[in-house]
């Protein structure tokens, strides 16, 4: 059974279609890329996965279980919503992170607000608390900033952010974990820091879904690759087929910008 399903997912903004007809299956462990220029959807696509936009159609399932049907007025009360989002992990191209917190509060933060709905929160406060602590750790010095936990934002670079953002999503042990262009905001040399945690993420088999301009890093990563244009999936299947032999001649176009040295 896939961990993710999406059948037939359409948005809308005012007048103007900005998905179309979105359908998909990941399975456990899966890389999906989703490629295409700006514009194409990609983004709106991600966000609707997190339910940071409501698709106005469509059905989202992981592991079989509808978090999602447009037809249903019951998966659109906030609180449903605010529960399954709980099954993504959301990194984004800005890193959204509290500058007045240090890199490990960032982290541990998510998980404290949870546990403290917890009925036994109050009894056992110092326990949890540092169960939270310790994982928090543990997630930073995986991202390579052991030495940097006590850090604020400002104090730490562009790379360095987006690696405490990763860490963070990880904390609340997200059943998918997604990224909107992750190094578009970086210079070549801090892309390279963040790709490195993603590439090593996906060896650790993360179930993932990227949004990415980076065509190196998607075709030697994903085990799936989406492309979008003008709202459509117009070709999806393996890295093997949708970067070595294209169906579409929009495909090839796109492509051709970025492979073509």
């Amino acid at each position: 059974m896939p961990i993710l399903e999406v059948e037939h997912i359409c948005k809308s903004f005012e007048h103007t279609e900005v998905l179309k007809d979105i359908s998909f299956s990941l399975e456990k462990s899966q890389v999906l890329s989703i490629i295409g220029s700006s514009g194409s959807g990609k983004t709106t696509l991600l966000r609707c996965l997190n339910f940071l936009e409501i698709p106005d159609e469509g059905v989202i399932r992981v592991h079989g279980e509808k978090i999602f049907d447009g037809r249903e007025e019951n998966f659109l009360k906030e609180s449903a919503i605010r529960k399954n989002r709980l099954h993504f992990g959301m990194v984004f191209q800005s890193f959204h992170l509290f500058p007045q917190y240090t890199a490990l509060k960032n982290v541990m933060l998510a998980k404290e607000l949870q546990a403290k709905k917890r009925e036994d929160f109050k009894q056992n406060k110092k326990q949890i608390l540092e169960e939270i602590r310790t994982e928090a750790e543990g997630l930073l010095e995986q991202m390579g900033l052991k030495e940097r936990m006590e850090n604020y934002p400002h104090q730490l670079s562009g790379g360095q952010c987006q690696r405490v953002a990763i860490a963070r999503a990880l904390a609340l042990k997200p059943d998918i974990l997604c990224f909107d262009e992750p190094t578009s905001a970086l210079d070549p040399e801090l892309t390279g820091e963040v790709l490195r945690v993603m590439k090593g993420l996906a060896e650790q088999k993360m179930t993932m879904v990227i949004v990415t301009h980076e065509m190196s890093f998607a075709r030697d990563v994903s085990d799936q690759v989406l492309f979008m244009d003008a709202g459509y999936v117009l070709e999806h299947g393996s890295p093997e087929e949708v970067f070595g032999n294209p169906k579409e001649e929009r495909t090839k176009q796109f492509l051709a910008g970025f492979f073509a040295g």
